[in-house]
Order: C-alpha cells, then structure tokens, then sequence
C-alpha cells in the first residue's frame, strides 16, 4: 500500500543524513552506509543519504529503511547460492555482519547495453568503442538491448570522495588486485547471483538489468557478499510489461531505481563534477516513492514506514544509552 504523500513530505524534514554511535566501535563513513567495526563484527547503518556519479546529494525519506529492509531480504533469499554476512537485523535501518576483509574490486554485472553516466557501457558503445572491460561486443546492438550474455565489468574500489575506474580481469589480476582463481571464483558467484536476482525480479514483473557486488573473505578465507546485494542503490530495474513496446518505439524503458534522479542531474549538466544541484523535496519524494515501490514488487510485502525518530530508535534497538 503506497506511503503517504503527506507522509514523505514531512519527512523530508526528518531524514537521516549522518550518525555518531558510541561504543559500537571504529566508525567508518561510506557514501551510504556508516560502518562502526569492533572485533569479528560489523555494524551497517543504512543512511537516508543518496548518491550518483559517485557524489553524496542529499537524502531520501525512508530511503535507509528500504534499503537495509530489502538487502535483508535478498540476503536470505540467495543464502543457498552464496554465503553472506549477515547474522542480525535488529533495526529497520542496521545490519550486524561478520566483518571481513573487502576485495578491492565491485563487481558490476551488466545484463543490458544501458547507461547515462560517462563511463556506462552504452556510452562506450556509442562513441564506437567495441572492448568494454576486457569483453569484445558485437556491432549493431540498440541502446537497452539485452546483451547476448551478462558480464562482469568490475571497477576499482575508489577511496571516499573519488571515482571508481573501470578495469577488467587482466588488468586487476596484473596489478595484484587480485589473484587468477579468486577473480573466477568471485566471476562464478556473482553470476550465479544475478542469474537468480533476474529470475526473481521476473516473476515480480521486473527485469533486474545490472547490479554490482561487494565481496570480502572471512576469517576462513571463504568468499562472502558482504554490504548489500539487489537494491535500487546498487541495481537497475525496469517493468517487465514496457520493455518491448519501450524498444520499439526507441524509448527508455520504464526504470523503477534512482537512475531517474541520474537523469535530473544529467539534463541540468552536471555528470560529478563540483557540487550538485539541490534535489527538490518534490524530487526526493517521488525518489522515496519510487524505493517503496520496489521494495514492495519485489518482497511482495507492504512497507511499513517507522516514524520514530531514527538515531533514537537505533540505539534503543542496539543497546546503547
């Protein structure tokens, strides 16, 4: 059942932009998410913060909420086809994992020849280039169509602030990276995981056409998907019943992620340089509606917007004073 608009726009006023929880230990800020690490374990807090071309905008109501709720659900629901991190969700918007030590990669599974930004494999395509992250493409593909395969076209791991870098796998493998079998090892998972994520969101009526994933070891060295996994954050989704009418009439398909807000930012010409325009409430509600939504197509489940005031919520929950 969709949320309010009078709802997401008072809390446009009460979002969480940033978080300070003593004794929970190391805080490290993401773009996202604030980690706290102490010992074998990590605490997430997904923020109502939003990010594009790698730049923290502003925030989103309920946004945090949705995310930690969904990764969670994905997570358990890909638990038999990779393992994962997580051994608690004790509040809406916290994740406690088993800390591990991170790969300097994301990998990023394409399943379509999309994109806005400057480095989106369309944009490639379309100024020519026909080696797109070590893989050789075919001639005469159409914005949005399906690749004849999904592939693995990982980036580099850019500090906070900086841009991530395409790379391929010899490229990863030659600068250490990572070895040769890890980097297949991590290739065979991922794919495996999208494959499911995509038959999922199909019968949902969605199409999931690219994600990226983050993995880590664990302190037996086994390969872990670690942070979050098939959010509107990290994946693109399109409806299912406008892709072929969006195709033939040369269209961009119907997207339910933030790429709108990718767009906005795009027709105004700013591509991550300098400082961002300020997103509209009228924006960051129709963005919030947009992440209700998909959580709801895809768990099936209504959303149930928490109101409580989040930090005082969070460390109730967690057991902090």
């Amino acid at each position: 059942m969709p949320v309010e608009p009078e709802l997401l726009k008072a809390q446009c006023g009460r979002t969480l932009a940033r978080t300070e929880l003593q004794g929970l230990g190391t805080r490290i800020e993401g773009k996202v998410r604030d980690s706290y690490v102490r010992g074998d374990r990590r605490t997430l807090v997904a923020t109502d913060r939003i990010s594009a071309f790698d730049v923290v905008l502003g925030t989103i109501p309920f946004k945090g909420q949705v995310l930690n709720q969904l990764a969670a659900f994905w997570f358990e629901r890909t638990r038999e086809v990779a393992p994962n991190h997580v051994v608690a969700v004790p509040d809406p918007n916290v994740t406690i994992g088993r800390e591990c030590r991170g790969l300097p990669l994301e990998f990023v599974v394409r399943g379509f020849l999309t994109g806005v930004t400057s480095t989106s494999i369309w944009t490639a395509y379309a100024r020519g280039e026909r080696a797109y992250c070590g893989h050789r493409l075919p001639e005469g593909l159409r914005k949005h169509e399906r690749l004849p395969r999904p592939l693995l076209t990982p980036t580099t791991k850019a500090e906070h602030g900086a841009h991530d870098e395409l790379t391929s796998r010899e490229i990863a493998i030659a600068r250490g990276l990572v070895s040769a079998a890890r980097y297949d090892e991590a290739e065979a998972m991922v794919l495996r995981l999208f494959a499911e994520g995509q038959q999922w969101a199909e019968k949902q009526g969605l199409i999931l056409v690219d994600t990226k994933y983050e993995l880590g070891l664990d302190d037996a060295g086994t390969l872990t998907v670690i942070d979050e996994i098939h959010t509107p954050d990290s994946s693109r989704y399109w409806y299912l019943d406008s892709y072929e009418r969006a195709m033939s009439e040369g269209a961009d398909p119907k997207a339910m992620d933030k790429e709108f807000v990718r767009r906005w930012l795009a027709e105004r010409g700013y591509q991550g340089e300098g400082a961002p325009p300020a997103l509209p409430d009228d924006l960051r509600c129709e963005a919030a509606r947009r992440y209700i939504e998909t959580y709801e197509r895809i768990t099936g489940l209504a959303f149930v917007p928490d109101t409580e005031p989040p930090l005082q919520r969070i460390r109730r929950n967690l057991g902090l004073s």
